[in-house]
């Protein structure tokens, strides 16, 4: 019997990274220089070691879980229990965290990038959903992260939920310090006035009033 909820995850994840994809090739061609899918530094390509495999198992998961009767499945990857009401508010909040993603991506456009490259100054974005939180995209992640393990919760789930969510607060830390490096004040002020993956305040920011 198949376990829709699962399943449902499995394709919003398959259309997650596929966008993913699609957009490192975007990027590339509409301004000729990489989306750092492969990062020019060590530390991120060594990260991407560990990123990919949790791409894997977090759309894996999704589809073995959704396809394959529970008891038939290993017990790393069986869920260790299931609420339909849980199961299924996960996948609207998944479905939300999708699309608001989608806008953030769009926000961004060719200013987009996949990792660091130290060498290279993008715009800063400060408008839009930006202009409320400065890592929109990676708490969105986190949020789409812990609602896949709200619909899924095996042990092997569990584990690569919890190192995805330290690597997205490593790498936000990580991208912080490249941007105060690269636009100095104008980036430490929006740090100082905008929550990292919460809005901490109602007012959008707004370079140079005081009151955003």
């Amino acid at each position: 019997m198949l376990y829709f909820p699962a399943l449902i995850f499995g394709v919003l994840l398959t259309i997650y990274w596929a966008r993913v994809v699609r957009l490192v090739y975007k990027v590339r061609k509409t301004t000729g220089k990489s989306a750092n899918f492969r990062p020019p530094e060590r530390l991120g390509r060594v990260l991407r070691f560990l990123w990919i495999p949790i791409v894997i198992i977090w759309i894996g998961q999704g589809y073995l879980a959704g396809l394959v009767p529970h008891d038939k499945l290993p017990w790393l990857v069986r869920p260790l229990f299931l609420n339909a009401v849980v199961s299924w508010l996960a996948v609207v909040v998944g479905v939300i965290a999708l699309v608001a993603t989608m806008v953030c991506w769009k926000k961004m456009g060719k200013e987009w990038r996949m990792g660091i490259n130290p060498d290279e100054k993008t715009q800063l974005i400060v408008s839009g959903p930006y202009a409320y939180v400065r890592h929109p995209i990676y708490a969105l992640s986190s949020i789409l992260m812990l609602a896949t393990v709200a619909a899924v919760p095996s042990p092997v789930m569990v584990a690569v939920g919890l190192v995805h969510l330290l690597l997205l607060q490593w790498e936000a830390r990580r991208e912080e310090r490249y941007l105060v490096l690269h636009h100095g004040e104008a980036y430490a002020d929006y740090r100082r006035r905008v929550g990292a993956f919460v809005p901490t305040s109602l007012n959008p920011y707004v370079p140079g009033r005081a009151d955003s």
